[in-house]
């Protein structure tokens, strides 16, 4: 699927600070947007629905796949996310540039669909680093840190499929090169042409 608007999913395991990461790129950002995905997982901390994540019970989640109402959707963690077809393909129509935060799986999928989507993966600086970073947030017991940790075994494995990798070891050197991805992105050749196509007829270039 062609369309004007670019499409960036940035990925990471639990406590590489993804959502960190996203939200300060946003506040810097104003051409950016966030789609928000639906979960049946709890809130958590501050979380609001409709901000972080739109909240739903997993039968009215299961009912939104048989509705095909998601471009992908996953099972992470015990619970499931999904992204919303409509809400996606609608801002991108339009032109406008938006960010995903989505497990690997999700991201590989959404690559499928849009060929041009770029796909970014946070990493740790180190394994112990990540440990301490999903202790001191306090949000989990000991033994679903242990499972965070096992799974964010497998999943930094699955950088290697992506376009960017991002070491998130100092926050604001992170936050830059996260930058600069967006960025050279949207002054790629196809990106320009998707987005500026006026310019390019005119110039005789399509």
């Amino acid at each position: 699927m062609e369309t004007p608007g670019n499409l960036f999913c940035v990925a990471a395991p639990s406590g590489a600070g993804k959502s960190s990461l996203v939200k300060a790129l946003l506040e810097l950002d104003s051409r950016l947007d966030v789609s928000v995905s639906h979960t049946t997982r709890a809130p958590r901390g501050q979380e609001q629905n409709g901000r972080e994540y739109w909240f739903v019970d997993e039968p009215s989640f299961r009912a939104m796949i048989e509705r095909e109402e998601f471009f992908e959707w996953a099972q992470v963690h015990g619970h499931l996310y999904g992204t919303s077809r409509k809400a996606i393909e609608a801002r991108l129509e339009r032109g406008e540039d938006v960010v995903l935060e989505i497990d690997w799986q999700g991201a590989l999928q959404i690559k499928q669909l849009f060929p041009h989507a770029v796909l970014i993966f946070i990493l740790p600086p180190s394994w112990e680093e990540l440990r301490q970073r999903l202790t001191r947030r306090g949000e989990d017991r000991p033994d679903v840190i242990e499972t965070r940790m096992a799974n964010a075994r497998q999943e930094v494995a699955q950088a290697r499929h992506f376009d960017f990798v991002i070491i998130n070891a100092l926050f604001e050197t992170a936050l830059f090169d996260l930058k600069t991805v967006v960025h050279s992105q949207r002054l790629r050749y196809a990106a320009q042409m998707r987005n500026r196509s006026q310019v390019f007829s005119a110039l005789n270039l399509i």
